[in-house]
């Protein structure tokens, strides 16, 4: 479908919010103007002045912004640098991409784009050899809390947007982003894509929780929200970016998809989708994110419809 010139995008609005009920709401307070220039501004902290650099009690660090789980404290560990520091995150919950300087990393929280810090490799602190270095501002602890054990998936169907809506619809999605995957472009732009030159599907990361819903519940559902025998397409939006692929991340995931094409097929639907290794997934730019909840008149491309336990018509 056409696409708009990207908007300009209040910082407060980008916030995705926890459809499944995981985020902290007492980390929702608004923000002080040291955290808004901290989290909002991409901002740094004096060392040793923020109140977590030297916190070595169990529980887990939120994000302050928007309350999802961040960093537990098993993670973290003492590095002298004079922030807080973590050799590793909860999974799907920081994602990275090239800092402004075009040296170092940044890392935001993966559900709302707030700044946390930056990280760093190769230092061997600990046997990871990762250093999440963040700012003491851009988080909430919460302590005795559990992990949320979590998992991920992407799936490609079409538009984005659609995609992801109904994802985040699902009882037990935590989060999805839309995004970019399947390419050999590093950090590409929605312009790029659309080219359809750089190999990537429009797609979207879900991060769900295992205990209140299944993979497969997941993929079945994927495979009726949109139409698994086009080629190369979805609806009026045509092109390579619009094909329809699940980037699998283990074999399990492998196994269940290819499982469920086995049974569509057996219904009579003569199924592309790809089934592909997952490699790195891009997250799309932020007007993208949670279109559908903002644009709520916005016409979507994808119909669910019931198809394994009904037969293709011919």
């Amino acid at each position: 479908m056409p696409r708009e010139t990207p908007e300009k995008i209040d910082p407060e609005q980008v916030i995705q919010r926890d459809p499944g009920g995981k985020l902290d709401a007492q980390a929702l307070e608004p923000l002080s103007d040291a955290e808004r220039r901290i989290i909002i501004e991409k901002g740094t902290e004096r060392p040793f002045s923020g109140k977590y650099w030297n916190h070595f009690a169990e529980g887990v660090y939120l994000c302050r912004r928007c309350g999802a789980q961040l960093y537990h404290s098993k993670s973290k560990f003492r590095s002298d640098c004079g922030w807080p520091s973590f050799d590793e995150e909860i999974p799907g919950a920081v994602r990275r991409h090239l800092d402004a300087d075009g040296r170092r990393t940044e890392i935001l929280c993966a559900a709302c784009a707030g700044h946390l810090g930056h990280v760093f490799t190769g230092e061997r602190s600990t046997p990871k050899n990762v250093r999440h270095c963040v700012n003491s501002a851009s988080m909430v602890f919460r302590p005795g809390q559990k992990q949320s054990m979590t998992q991920r998936a992407i799936f490609a169907g079409g538009c984005f947007w659609g995609v992801e809506h109904y994802m985040q619809l699902i009882r037990g999605v935590l989060a999805a982003r839309s995004g970019y995957a399947g390419g050999k472009v590093e950090n590409p732009t929605y312009e790029q894509v659309c080219t359809g030159r750089t190999g990537h599907a429009e797609a979207v990361e879900v991060v769900f929780d295992p205990a209140k819903v299944s993979y497969e519940q997941l993929a079945r559902r994927f495979f009726e929200i949109h139409d698994p025998t086009q080629v190369n397409r979805q609806g009026p939006d045509t092109g390579t970016q619009y094909r329809s692929v699940i980037f699998y991340l283990d074999e399990e995931q492998q196994k269940i998809t290819e499982n469920l094409i086995s049974k569509l097929r057996a219904n009579g639907y003569d199924v592309a989708t790809e089934v592909t290794p997952a490699s790195h997934f891009y997250p799309a730019e932020p007007y993208h994110q949670d279109y559908i909840r903002k644009h709520p008149n916005r016409y979507i491309c994808h119909i669910p419809i019931q198809r394994f336990d009904v037969r293709a018509s011919k």
